[in-house]
């Protein structure tokens, strides 16, 4: 099966969500590199990370539901986010993926997790600052302070807090898992510093 192929079409909603996936792709092999982690395992799961983003918020509940995917009465609040999961099932269930570094790391893209994997980090950091339509000039902050420190987690959290300020200024939904990372990132680098 052409997996490019079948992404294009999944994303057929949204020209710019396919090229958002070919963005992460990239950007998950240039991190996969750079960190020493499979570039094609990582690469695939950057171009898969956002394959059920063109279905709506019902959709995606009906899917969570009838399947019993692990997914919390919480995140089921931020309608934003409820792709990532189901990107996972439907990557395991369309396209045969098996592998659960794979899946899991599509399944926390968003909202990421304490103690992710370094693969789940570079697909979370990867859609964050993708090169195609991601802001060129947070792009290039999070790029400088991995060129600086040389430190994935120290790259993430400027992710969480953009994340976290553009939630409270927009007066939106935080998941208390979010608070929960942030406050183990701050609490992990200050060890590090």
């Amino acid at each position: 099966m052409d997996i490019n192929k079948w992404i294009k079409e999944k994303l057929v909603c949204d020209e710019e969500r396919y090229l958002h996936s070919l963005g992460t792709q990239e950007m998950a092999g240039f991190l996969a590199e750079k960190f020493n982690v499979d570039v094609e395992k990582a690469k695939l799961t950057g171009l898969l990370h956002d394959c059920a983003k063109c279905l709506d918020a019902e959709e995606l509940l009906t899917i969570i539901d009838d399947n019993n995917l692990d997914v919390t009465d919480e995140e089921k609040n931020s309608y934003k986010t409820l792709h990532a999961p189901v990107s996972a099932f439907v990557a395991q269930k369309e396209l045969n993926i098996q592998d659960d570094e794979i899946l899991s790391a599509i399944r926390w893209h968003t909202i990421g997790k304490k103690n992710m994997t370094l693969l789940e980090k570079i697909v979370f950091l990867a859609d964050k600052i993708e090169a195609k339509t991601r802001s060129e000039e947070f792009t290039k902050i999070v790029l400088n302070k991995l060129k600086e420190t040389n430190d994935i987690d120290e790259a993430i959290l400027i992710c969480y807090d953009a994340t976290i300020k553009s939630l409270v200024e927009r007066k939106l939904f935080i998941n208390t898992e979010t608070i929960d990372i942030w406050n183990d990132l701050i609490l992990k680098l200050t060890k590090k510093r």
